[in-house]
């Protein structure tokens, strides 16, 4: 057990004070007297109640005893312990342009994209996961980490509109390479989902990007989402949303590239059974094992400063009712 504010222990000193003192004063109050016969002492009833007297003192200072400690923050702690798992390191690049809103999956092909990831990081544990998001700009949305609960709350934030529209492949892509490039796996994944072609090569360009995670030994595996053709798009006009008519293409032949170059696969996701092909493939890939070093805290205040309070509650209930005296 530790405390997070062991200098409140020093208080616990002026408690074996508190014991002299109270010696001391009790001492003062016997006082000697003299009488010329103890006969009608003896036929008196002996109480017990003034030796008991004592114990509401003793219970004064436990409960001041304890409620020091609590003030000292006592806590539990559970450290230096790895856990062992084994795994790869993967990263979800996801388009979240907002071609991504269209209707051909349901409830739109984000939200569908967002389902399936979920169900893939459930079934992988032992993987280390992130995510990075990309539209006209790119960031990391969560950086690689077992903590799976945490990752998927922040993958079920992700939205359209929260960046420039536009589909930066090669800025997404490049942004997924920085956060996995140092990971100590032997087996580095990507998995880049879009629905489009690049338009924005003001960064770098997909297949420069494609080439750095080559040389950097990294997998990248490319999905085209969606069908091609016409679809519905939400606008926002004076009246309200309405849908448009657009029309989308998407860059097939780049996604290929990018998944050759880096001995990934390409894949054409109209549905979701082709994303869960994707798992498959990766379920495959080489494991390697991870020690997470892992620290749990428990407060334990409350039980020392609970104890203190039934302790004071009896002391009341002993000195105003069993000890109780008429004046």
């Amino acid at each position: 057990m530790t405390f997070a504010n062991p200098e409140i222990l020093y208080f616990l000193i002026i408690i074996p004070i508190l014991i002299i003192w109270y010696i001391r004063k009790q001492k003062q109050r016997n006082v000697d007297i003299k009488v010329s016969n103890i006969e009608g002492f003896s036929l008196s009833n002996k109480s017990i109640k003034p030796r008991l007297i004592h114990i509401l003192f003793v219970l004064r200072i436990i409960a001041f005893a304890l409620i020091i400690v609590a003030l000292a923050r006592p806590q539990s702690k559970t450290s230096g312990k790895n856990v062992k798992t084994e795994g790869i390191d993967i990263i979800i690049a996801q388009d979240i342009s907002t071609s991504m809103e269209s209707k051909d999956f349901s409830p739109n092909r984000l939200e569908a994209s967002k389902a399936t990831a979920q169900k893939f990081i459930d079934n992988r544990p032992d993987d280390r996961i992130g995510i990075v998001v990309f539209a006209a700009q790119s960031f990391t949305q969560c950086p690689l980490t077992l903590d799976h609960f945490m990752l998927k709350e922040l993958l079920k934030s992700v939205k359209t509109r929260i960046v420039d529209d536009g589909t930066a492949i090669g800025l997404g892509l490049s942004t997924a390479i920085a956060r996995i490039k140092n990971s100590s796996a032997k087996s580095k994944v990507i998995i880049l989902l879009t629905d489009g072609v690049n338009n924005n090569n003001e960064y770098l360009s997909p297949l420069d990007a494609a080439e750095l995670a080559k040389e950097l030994g990294i997998r990248v595996y490319t999905i085209g989402v969606g069908s091609e053709g016409e679809f519905k798009e939400p606008v926002a006009t004076p009246f309200g949303t309405a849908y448009q008519t657009i029309r989308y293409e998407i860059d097939e032949q780049l996604l290929k590239e990018i998944a050759m170059m880096t001995n990934g696969k390409y894949y054409r996701a109209k549905s979701k059974e082709a994303l869960d092909q994707i798992y498959a493939d990766i379920d495959k890939l080489e494991k390697t094992i991870f020690e997470d070093s892992f620290s749990h805290t428990r407060e334990l205040f409350f039980i020392f400063a609970l104890v203190a309070s039934i302790l004071l509650f009896a002391e009341f209930l002993l000195k105003f009712f069993y000890f109780k005296t008429i004046p």
